[in-house]
């Protein structure tokens, strides 16, 4: 028996954040992040519950109680966390024998980018709690939840500037790496975009940022169409590798282009890595990164809204996010049905 790594769209039990601090990257704008994190949350809690950390558990009580958060459906860890992008180091679900199992890769900082000797810990830390129901594995690899997508059934989309970085798994040849996740995510295939990236991403282009599979064999990218923008070429190359990928029984994925975005700039005069890509989908509803770009904003919306009938499409203005370099998909982590306590 092979496990599987669910679609994001299949039932949760709730969702993993860590919440912005003093001692993380945050320091200098949390008056502007904090209301981002509680109306995320403010919206999951809509639907299913949220699992968070913080390493003052009674202050982000506090914080969320006055943002109108319903704290009956959080449950606050009190765990030290280096930065908030539970996306990369909280554990991935896979089911095996029809149960979940957690997977505890090694994260480091997106290959030795940035501290992490806490987030490194804090799925270890969440079982040790009690919260998390399923067995804990740990897994000798350094990985990440927001380098590969899965349609549920075997395919694993994904990027080779990432997979294949060298301050990760340098030991790993491609076809490893593929042998590595068959046997832990049960990839059945795997679909290997080598182009497309985004100004100002530390991630080295994670496939959450650039394109997402939808049910229905669809796929949703970040497209770009002003032939003057840095990005353009190399978005119009993976949108290429896009069109020649098929589905599982051999047909064209059916590909949704997403609006590009305003561009946007830090204080130094930096491209931030603005995408409507980096969605999250939770049950009932899709929550979708926007950046006070009204017209794109609109537009995102409703073909994502489109992607997903059924599920109600919820903007959430995520522009401070861009500041470290991240939105909506990257602060967050699904956890599927059976998996919380």
């Amino acid at each position: 028996m092979n496990p599987r790594l669910p679609a994001e769209w299949e039932i949760q039990d709730g969702v993993l954040l860590a919440w912005p601090h003093e001692a993380t990257d945050w320091a200098g704008m949390l008056d502007q992040v904090r209301p981002v994190f509680a109306e995320i949350i403010r919206q999951i809690t809509r639907h299913e519950r949220v699992l968070l950390t913080a390493p003052q558990a009674a202050s982000a009580a506090e914080y969320l109680t006055s943002a109108g958060v319903p704290l009956d459906q959080v449950t606050i860890c009190e765990l030290p966390n280096n930065d908030t992008w539970a996306r990369d180091f909280g554990p991935i679900t896979v089911i095996f024998n029809e149960k979940p199992v957690l997977l505890d890769f090694g994260f480091n900082g997106w290959g030795l980018k940035f501290p992490a000797n806490h987030d490194n810990l804090i799925s270890k830390r969440l079982k040790e709690q009690g919260v998390l129901k399923p067995n804990l594995n740990t897994i000798g690899l350094v990985f990440e939840g927001g380098s590969i997508e899965s349609d549920g059934l075997g395919t694993i989309l994904t990027t080779a500037e990432c997979l294949l970085s060298p301050n990760r798994n340098p030991q790993l040849s491609r076809s490893e790496i593929e042998q590595a996740l068959a046997s832990l995510v049960g990839a059945r295939r795997v679909l290997w975009l080598n182009h497309g990236w985004l100004a100002g991403d530390d991630t080295d282009s994670h496939i959450d940022t650039l394109a997402r599979i939808c049910p229905d064999n669809r796929i949703v990218y970040q497209a770009c169409d002003n032939p003057l923008d840095e990005h353009y070429q190399t978005l119009k190359l993976m949108e290429g590798e896009l069109k020649d990928f098929r589905a599982p029984d051999g047909s064209p994925y059916t590909l949704i282009p997403l609006p590009w975005p305003k561009a946007r700039f830090d204080q130094n005069a930096h491209r931030l890595p603005a995408t409507y890509a980096n969605f999250l989908i939770i049950n009932g509803a899709v929550l979708v990164p926007t950046y006070r770009d009204p017209e794109n904003d609109q537009r995102a919306l409703e073909l994502i809204g489109h992607a997903f009938p059924g599920r109600e499409a919820v903007g959430i203005d995520c522009l401070p996010l861009l500041e470290q370099h991240g939105s909506l998909h990257c602060v967050t982590m699904q956890l599927p049905q059976g998996v919380l306590a």
